[in-house]
């Protein structure tokens, strides 16, 4: 072996960007071996020698044990391998830290107690089947459970979050949101409310595109909901609205349907399922809300 080839420890040092202790500490736990010793003791390496550390710098970096990183560099282990079962790890640990960063951010914005902090973190460490647990029971109290009609099965899957694999920090706060919602009964009483003004005859024109069919055009034109015109335009919603269950008591459904809490519900299920943002009904609701009671207001006083 060429003498003039071989490296110091300060040198080697230099070439793969460690400290000379660390260098040393790879060298005492045999990850890199001296090739010689100079006249005065001093470690010697050979040049493959910063080829290897280089590698075992990355490895560690990446965030592997010395027991596997020693294992990678004699080839005792595929690096593919050994990559790939990183990487899974490091996915799970990923997850796990947005999961408590969502938790610690949703908190901080709420001023949240320390039992609402305990109920948000323990919503976030439900499993997939625990989290389908919770929606499904929630959709059972919601439109009947094993006795809802048949009608109401994609309704109910569509209202079902499925939050990913690997969620981003919205997603997760949104989940919890959600979750909470779920988890609140006068909410899920609303719910209940709702479906049954929603037709199990699929034959039967939708309520809801009735109304906005008509009461948008009524927005974009500026007709007030008191005017003149609005009587029109409510004719022809209740004529449409008639063959539904929601045309019995158009006026209840509407209310029920234009609470905040629907539409929060159906607003952060978009965020949570990578879904376009939710058209908001708001606008087209109230405006029929306001007109249908106008109308029967005139009607109790006798005005015309």
């Amino acid at each position: 072996m060429n003498g003039d080839a071989l490296l110091p420890i300060g040198d080697l040092a230099r070439r793969t960007g460690l400290t000379v202790k660390t260098v040393r500490f790879y060298s005492d736990r045999g990850i890199v071996s001296p090739a010689a010793r100079s006249p005065a003791g001093y470690r010697l390496y050979d040049p493959d020698a910063v080829a290897r550390l280089r590698l075992v710098r990355t490895l560690r970096e990446l965030g592997l044990g010395l027991s596997t990183t020693r294992k990678v560099a004699d080839r005792e282990l595929s690096l593919p391998e050994v990559a790939a079962t990183h990487a899974q790890a490091l996915a799970v640990q990923i997850r796990t830290l947005r999961m408590r960063r969502a938790v610690l951010t949703a908190a901080a914005a709420r001023g949240s107690t320390p039992e609402e902090l305990e109920a948000m973190h323990e919503l976030t460490r439900l499993s997939e089947d625990e989290r389908r647990h919770l929606i499904d029971d929630f959709l059972a109290t919601v439109f009947g459970g094993p006795d809802a009609a048949p009608a109401f099965a994609g309704i109910m899957r569509s209202m079902t979050p499925e939050l990913p694999e690997n969620p981003d920090t919205e997603q997760v706060e949104a989940w919890i949101e959600l979750a909470e919602l779920t988890r609140t009964p006068d909410f899920a009483a609303l719910m209940r409310r709702l479906a049954t003004h929603v037709s199990t005859d699929l034959t039967r024109p939708d309520a809801t595109a009735a109304i906005h069919t008509h009461v948008t055009p009524a927005l974009r034109a500026g007709i007030a909901p008191t005017s003149p015109r609005a009587a029109r335009i409510i004719k022809a919603v209740k004529a449409e609205c008639a063959g539904t269950t929601t045309g019995h008591d158009l006026l209840t459904f509407l209310r029920t349907a234009n609470d905040p809490r629907r539409r929060r519900y159906l607003q952060l299920l978009a965020v949570i399922n990578s879904w376009p943002p939710p058209n908001d009904p708001a606008p087209a609701f109230t405006w029929l809300i306001d007109a249908l009671t106008d109308t029967a207001d005139a009607a109790g006083t006798g005005r015309t």
